[in-house]
């Protein structure tokens, strides 16, 4: 039985979700040669549900080899990836202020999708689960969204926002995961981190 896993994630975020369940993680990180921002590249009119399954396991493969490279201890590893789509259309990282500020004002005043794929590899078993939430904003001045971006917190975050940050208060209504709008539902994982043989 596993005593630990390894959270091939950046994200503190993830790593604190973790915590939460009182889950021992160890971070299995990329190598500066890796290029892990091409894992996220979308494929032409590909689906958000498809998207964020497909980098999911593109970021669990990209671990396994790095564990393996690594020669390290077995134990489960566990990738997530989170996306947000208005309808067909996938609002990833904004790649800098400019385009944080087109994301936001276009997911103001309207409900979109966050959709958080989870993946959990121990041996050759792999096991993964899809959240998909709804969240409503409350319309939005374009003085409110340069002041949200000002603060830099929309930067490396899906959508160009963190939910459990000063974004809350344009939030009007959430349907589904809040963990799993933060970058990792718990429910899911806890499932997936049980299938693998953790004692949760």
């Amino acid at each position: 039985m596993p005593e630990f896993i390894y959270l091939a994630s950046q994200s503190p975020r993830r790593r604190q979700l973790l915590e939460q369940l009182s889950v021992d993680c160890q971070l299995l990180l990329p190598d500066a040669s890796e290029d892990s921002e091409a894992l996220e590249a979308v494929h032409i009119k590909e689906a958000p549900t498809t998207y964020v399954r497909r980098v999911t396991g593109l970021k669990l493969d990209a671990a396994a080899a790095r564990l393996k490279l690594r020669d390290l201890p077995n134990a489960p590893i566990l990738c997530s990836d989170t996306t947000v789509a208005k309808g067909r259309r996938i609002y990833g990282k904004p790649e800098d202020a400019a385009d944080a500020q087109r994301m936001l004002a276009e997911l103001a005043g309207s409900t979109h999708r966050v959709l958080t794929s989870v993946a959990v590899q121990y041996g050759r078993k792999r096991v993964q689960a899809l959240s998909v939430s709804r969240v409503t904003f409350a319309p939005m001045s374009r003085s409110e969204i340069a002041a949200y971006v000002a603060s830099g917190e929309p930067l490396g975050k899906a959508g160009a926002y963190a939910i459990q940050g000063r974004v809350a208060m344009f939030v009007s209504h959430i349907s589904g995961s809040y963990s799993g709008i933060m970058g990792l539902p718990l429910h899911e994982t806890a499932l997936l981190l049980r299938a693998a043989g953790l004692k949760i």
